[in-house]
């Protein structure tokens, strides 16, 4: 089963989500079926919002949250098919949960859909790793 994972930064001004929505709906019609997706940001808030609205039309896809942290407090409901919170995650000094979060995701993915404007940050850290692996990218920045 192919796979989708998203990186992008937290605030991302311009982001053309009818391109967004396009990219996801052609990456289904190549038999991506899975998607991966943070819960950090803009970028992640409106992947999420496009998958959601994919899954009506495309009953056969899954997402989920790839949590970088537990939650504190449960929220009475959640927009994801579910939630993932990865072991080993836990594991190291907080501030790096995310991207050891990041590096579960990319491993798991052959596709990833990035929003990448500049070239420092954490977004353009995944997306130099996803193309060192050889992964199918593509920037929507």
């Amino acid at each position: 089963m192919l796979v989708c994972t998203f990186f992008g930064h937290r605030e991302c001004y311009g982001l053309d989500k009818e391109r967004l929505e396009q990219t996801i709906e052609a990456l289904i019609g190549q038999g991506v079926k899975t998607f991966y997706v943070g819960n950090q940001g803009q970028f992640d808030a409106a992947v999420a919002a496009v998958l959601r609205k994919l899954q009506q039309k495309y009953p056969e896809i899954h997402y989920a949250v790839v949590l970088a942290y537990l939650p504190i407090k449960r929220q009475e409901t959640s927009s994801f098919d579910h939630e993932i919170f990865p072991e080993g995650i836990e594991v190291g000094p907080p501030k790096f949960a995310i991207q050891r979060r990041n590096r579960w995701m990319l491993a798991r993915a052959e596709y990833v859909v990035c929003f990448v404007q500049r070239e420092f940050g954490g977004a353009h850290q995944f997306l130099q790793a996803a193309k060192r692996l050889g992964k199918r990218v593509i920037n929507l920045g």
